[in-house]
Order: C-alpha cells, then structure tokens, then sequence
C-alpha cells in the first residue's frame, strides 16, 4: 500500500526545475474555462503529430491491424481524432489532480451505479476492470465520488511526478498499490475493497496467453485478471468512461457483474477480456490508447514485429 508521500525540500534541487514549469503550466491551464481547455488540447494533438511521428505511426498501425476493412483515408482521419484526445488527455491531468470537487462533479454522469452495488453487496471485494481510454486520470477522479477505491500503478521515475501522481491520483480515492505487489491487491479485495486493474496492455511474455484482440490473433494478454478473480471474496465488473463530444462531462459506466468469471481456463479467460475491451472500444475508437505498442510481444521470439 502507498500513502500519500508528503513533500521534500529534494523535489527542489535544480535537475527538478523543468519538470515543476511543466506542471505549473498545466497547473494554470487546469483553471481556464473546460470548454477552451478542449480546444486548447485538440490543437496540442495537432502538434503531437508533427513532434512525435514514431508514436503516430505506432497508432496507425494498431488501427490497421484492428480495422482492416477500414480505408487509408478512414484511418487517416481516426489517427487525426486519436490524436487531438491525445492533447486532451494532457490537459484532464489536470482537471483530474487540481480542481476542487464541485468543479469535477459537475461534469459526472454516472450510468448502472446499481450493478456496482450489486456486486458489493454482503462485503464482497470487486475487481474493477479499467482499459486505456485517454480520459483514465480523469475516470479515477470520478469514480471516488461514486465509490472510493484503491488501485494498482506504476511508480514514475520522477520523484517530483511520483509525488504529483500518487497524490492526484488518491484525491477523491484511497491508496494506490505498486503493479507488481500481487498479495497487496488480493489482501485489498479480501477487505471488500473496489480494487482498479487494467488488463489491455502488451505486459510481455511472463503470465500470458496469446489471444485474439479485434483482428489480431495472437495478442499478448495478462491472465492477472484471473488470478485476482479467484479470490474467493471477490466479483468482477467493468467500468468505462468516455468523455462527451458536446462539452458536458463524462459518462462513467458500470456494466453487470461478470459471471462464470475466472473459468478455470486461462486461455478463454483472457479471450473474454479482449472482447470486453473491443466492446468498449468500438463506442469510441478515437478516445482509446493506440499510440501504446498493444502488439509488441510475439508467440515466438524469432517472428516478425508488427510495427516492422
């Protein structure tokens, strides 16, 4: 368990200093008018996409493995709107770390809030899946005002953005769990804890199985998900957030419980994540992380990369 680190006169030394002017920067954008801050990040994307065309080429190829009936120009044009989420996202750290809770509530809207109830009822922990959307920051937010939970991370090699992160990310929330301490997160659902995990990114070979992701057939899948479902305490549901094209909010989702979850075989386990994931996905493909190498790790070593 990580608490909430307190401040140190070392986050000061001088190799810190750009870092504090970018989050000053950020910091004073958050307080700007949400509907600007939209604009102001789509045309952060549009920049994105000039300074980092090894990651642009990254989320063009994820799209065309995924959507191969799709046309070079309907990618093009998805690329282009992944993009500007991407400015977006920038800019929801922001609002998710710094603005006050009236602000943040706001632009709640919550959607089966009774399922959630539902699968916490007689103190069961819940294993909260989460995917890669570009508002993530800002859903952790949101969902503590709904139901605080505790989540699993990765440390940031930057103290200073360590310090930033954890405390952003446990405002509205409880305490946050290193991804790698397994008995942590079991110990959290046993206390009837909502416990947030992320299970649709390339983790590598270690604790996988190799299964179909939209057109891909061989994605590398955590089987994470069924280890923590076993706990005999725990139930497991989905929830998603997909930011408002109009500039109200967000929806955040609560679907019904999985049930017959974990089977029992990994292999279909990990299958059945991936089709959640794609479900989501498909309601807004240009709001989802595809400039992360989601098919980096092969079934075998010596095969072809994707991205060659």
């Amino acid at each position: 368990m990580i608490e909430k680190p307190k401040f140190q006169l070392y986050f000061l030394h001088p190799k810190f200093w750009l870092t504090w002017l970018g989050v000053l920067f950020l910091y004073l954008v958050s307080w700007l008018p949400y509907r600007l801050q939209l604009i102001l990040g789509k045309g952060l994307g549009r920049l994105f996409k000039k300074a980092m065309p090894r990651r642009v080429n990254i989320a063009r190829r994820n799209l065309q493995l995924c959507f191969p009936d799709y046309s070079d120009q309907q990618i093009e044009e998805l690329v282009n709107r992944n993009l500007e989420n991407t400015g977006i996202a920038y800019f929801e750290i922001g609002i998710a770390w710094w603005w006050p809770d009236w602000r943040i509530k706001r632009k709640l809207h919550v959607h089966g809030k009774e399922n959630l109830q539902q699968a916490q009822a007689g103190g069961k922990g819940v294993l909260m899946l989460l995917f890669h959307f570009l508002s993530l920051e800002v859903h952790a937010r949101l969902h503590g005002f709904v139901k605080p939970a505790v989540g699993l991370y990765r440390p940031h090699n930057n103290a200073v953005m360590e310090f930033l992160q954890t405390r952003g990310r446990g405002r509205s929330n409880k305490y946050m769990i290193q991804r790698r301490d397994v008995k942590g997160m079991l110990q959290a659902i046993a206390n009837g804890e909502i416990a947030g995990y992320l299970p649709d990114q390339d983790y590598g070979r270690r604790r996988v199985e190799f299964v179909p992701f939209f057109n891909v057939p061989d994605a590398s899948t955590t089987t994470g998900t069924s280890l923590f479902a076993k706990h005999p305490n725990c139930n497991v549901l989905v929830s998603r957030c997909v930011r408002r094209n109009d500039g109200t909010g967000y929806d955040v989702f609560y679907e019904p419980m999985l049930f017959d979850f974990p089977s029992g075989d990994d292999k279909a386990d990990a299958a059945r994540i991936n089709k959640l994931v794609e479900r989501a996905v498909e309601q807004a493909p240009e709001q989802y992380l595809w400039v992360h190498r989601r098919f980096k790790t092969r079934p075998q070593e010596d095969m072809q990369s994707y991205y060659n």
